[in-house]
């Protein structure tokens, strides 16, 4: 029986739950790629309006993953959500200010008459798709550069950087995280385009689409690098038995070291990306957005993997480390924890149902049909 778990079994499965949803919404995020190669691709209004709305039947899915990813935060780990959001509320303010420019675009661009044009509403698409992607992969860097902030006997926060945030775009490891997951955006958009679009109507988009894919690998490859290399070789923050937090060189390899199921789940997904792109790019196939898809999921699990378990705090105080934050000193209690899981059965049954709404979405390529209808994005 689930209530008579054990609460640190259910801390760990609650912080396995929260990051497959922020891996999905990794996966999630080819909507945001594709809006920021709107420009690159699309040169005449016939390409622009098959890559607009073949993205508009998707984006609520990835804001609402987000949504998903915050709500499982806040109620299984209310201490970290009550402490970023609490101190570094500008960067999560922005990246939600990202999000509401996309709904407001996809809702008004081709509305008749609009006040901005539909060339700024395509701007706020990939302002989105690239700044809001950009300073997600900062706010998930900190899990292992850490932040500036001090819990006191209340659990009250006080942050000690008067950017509230912001900073995290400043470290290098944390921008090339962001740019890194912008890059792998816009491969997955490319793939997914060229999986949904029928483009035997526009065979220049698809080349120029394939192109993309490619170019946007080359250029994620160098953050990527740069990332690995951090984790591997950078200082990082553990506690021991009694949850003394403390500096401990070389932390985030002996996490991969310690669960190398951990580090099979990130090889793998790296290959699979790099498949996906191979399939895309040089072998002309059209379903490599299922095998990078499925490969940034898995480099997602075991990122956070790597963040939370073996003894490390996911959300590390730079500004005192005894304020440090890990699924044991951050999560509800045992009650409500119960509670969750015993919610948390109908996941299965509600992926279930998106993907057979998502079958019967895709069932038929984007065509000229679709972005010429009365209720075209």
């Amino acid at each position: 029986m689930i209530g008579s778990l054990d609460t640190v079994i259910l801390q760990q499965i609650w912080w396995i739950l929260v990051s497959v949803i922020g891996s999905l919404f990794l996966f999630l995020t080819f909507v945001q790629g594709g809006q920021t190669l709107l420009w690159q691709v699309a040169k005449t209004d016939t390409e622009k309006s098959l890559v607009i709305n073949s993205l508009g039947r998707k984006w609520e899915l990835t804001f609402t993953t987000l949504v998903l990813f915050g709500g499982a935060l806040f109620a299984a780990f209310p201490k970290f959500y009550a402490t970023s959001f609490g101190g570094a509320y500008w960067v999560w303010m922005l990246i939600l200010f990202t999000f509401i420019i996309q709904a407001v675009s996809y809702e008004y661009r081709k509305k008749p008459s609009n006040l901005l044009g539909a060339k700024v509403y395509e701007l706020f698409l990939f302002i989105n798709g690239s700044v809001g992607i950009l300073l997600i992969g900062a706010a998930v860097g900190t899990f292992f550069t850490g932040s500036n902030f001090v819990l006191n006997d209340y659990n009250q926060v006080a942050w000690t950087h008067p950017l509230l945030g912001l900073e995290a775009a400043f470290s290098l490891f944390n921008l090339s995280l962001g740019l890194f997951l912008v890059f792998n955006a816009r491969v997955l958009g490319a793939m997914y385009l060229i999986n949904n679009i029928d483009l035997s109507m526009a065979p220049d988009l698809e080349q120029r689409l394939r192109r993309a894919c490619l170019v946007s690998l080359v250029c994620a490859l160098p953050f990527l690098l740069y990332v690995l290399g951090g984790l591997l070789l950078m200082t990082g923050f553990g506690f021991d038995e009694s949850g003394v937090v403390s500096l401990v060189s070389g932390k985030y390899l002996a996490n991969l070291i310690a669960m190398p199921s951990v580090l099979v789940l990130l090889l793998v997904g790296l290959v699979l990306v790099v498949w996906g792109v191979i399939l895309t790019s040089f072998l002309g196939g059209g379903r490599g957005i299922w095998f990078a898809g499925l490969g940034t999921v898995l480099v997602g699990l075991a990122v956070f993997f790597t963040a939370g378990f073996n003894n490390t705090p996911f959300y590390p105080s730079k500004a005192d480390l005894q304020s440090s934050l890990s699924i044991y000193n951050a999560s509800s209690s045992h009650y409500t924890l119960t509670a969750m899981t015993y919610v948390a059965l109908v996941i299965p049954f509600v992926l279930a149902y998106i993907v057979y709404v998502w079958y019967l979405m895709d069932a038929k390529e984007i065509g000229s049909e679709d972005i010429n209808d009365s209720k075209a994005y």
